[in-house]
């Protein structure tokens, strides 16, 4: 006869895993981002001609010919009905290509590729540093105002991670801008000049997320405290640095790096203000430039990648969460119990 087993007293029974849940798992997650993935090309289509004005008639000018912006918008195929120009949009979307833009008349895959690299490398820094600085923190924290303890330290912590979570990265550029850079004139102010130049964006898009995963890293921090593994090691008199960097740390990271592949695509996508606040050759001006402008195929092409990115990411983090922590709510389906 077969019966479930109860968990002990204050424990977590951990599910026994079988492969065969392994292929269910990573199919339903690739099933679930290549419809995400259907909806955004279909939203960014629809998005781009909903926004009100003629970027034709932009680009041509107010004194162009009636006839000449006719001719042109034939040529691009706008004068067709939307479901056709869904399926051209699709066919060269397939074909990998994005479209030339209406203004530089420059391929909007080159703009990409000149662009990604250094919008990646702020956001994976800002990330990594993010990861950094907050983790150690949130345990420092925890260990600190565990119990009760040192209400003046939790009320601190507290009150000023979440003043850092409440403020936009844009702000934090400005302040940063003005202060380091034409105040004290230490770093650069703008551009990419070299590896100075990194400090200022990369700091503004840091913090905010480093506060909110050292509020996070401290509750996990906090939970793990009270569990009966630590109660052990600490009744063995273990080293501080043993106590807490062997026993305690791998078990606070789950959740905690989980939120940092998060972020990692919020701030894919939060840096396109921070970009232009430090004029940084990202896509964020050219992002900004392609809404203001009505630059249909730059337009629909960052929409559908960011949008794009922010989505694999969190596959990724969902496929990693699965690995992790077999026993979260993501497992494929519920492992079977035995005796």
């Amino acid at each position: 006869m077969t019966t479930r087993r109860e968990a002990p007293t204050g424990e977590t029974a951990r599910p026994r895993r079988t492969r065969r849940l392994t292929p269910l798992f990573f199919a339903r997650h690739l099933l679930r981002l290549a419809v995400s993935l259907a909806v955004l090309v279909v939203a960014s289509f629809a998005m781009i001609h909903l926004i009100p004005g003629d970027p034709l008639r932009q680009m041509l000018g107010p004194t162009a010919p009636k006839q000449l912006v006719a001719l042109r918008r034939a040529e691009l195929g706008l004068d067709d009905p939307l479901p056709t120009q869904l399926g051209h949009y699709l066919q060269h979307l397939f074909n990998g290509d994005l479209g030339t833009s209406f203004f530089s008349s420059q391929p909007v895959s080159d703009i990409i590729a000149q662009g990604l690299p250094n919008t990646l490398s702020l956001a994976v820094l800002a990330t990594l540093i993010a990861l950094a600085v907050a983790i150690p923190l949130g345990m420092w924290g925890a260990v600190r105002t565990h119990k009760g303890r040192r209400r003046g330290t939790e009320t601190a912590f507290t009150a000023l991670t979440g003043a850092a979570v409440a403020i936009p990265e844009y702000l934090y550029g400005l302040t940063l801008l003005l202060v380091f850079a034409l105040g004290l004139g230490l770093l650069p102010p703008a551009g990419l000049t070299g590896p100075a130049s990194y400090v200022l964006p990369v700091t503004a898009l840091a913090i905010a997320p480093a506060a909110m995963i050292a509020r996070l890293a401290r509750v996990e921090t906090l939970r793990e405290l009270d569990t009966d593994y630590m109660r052990l090691a600490h009744a063995k008199r273990l080293p501080p640095w043993r106590l807490y960097a062997v026993h305690l740390l791998p078990n606070t990271l789950t959740a905690t790096l989980t939120m940092g592949g998060l972020l990692l695509g919020g701030l894919i996508t939060g840096s396109v203000l921070v970009e232009n606040v430090f004029a940084w050759p990202g896509l964020g001006q050219r992002t900004v430039e392609a809404i203001t402008q009505k630059d249909y195929p730059v337009a629909q092409a960052m929409i559908l990648l960011y949008g794009a990115l922010v989505l694999v990411i969190n596959f990724l983090v969902d496929l990693l969460l699965g690995v992790l922590d077999p026993k979260s709510a993501l497992s494929a389906a519920p492992a079977r119990q035995e005796d």
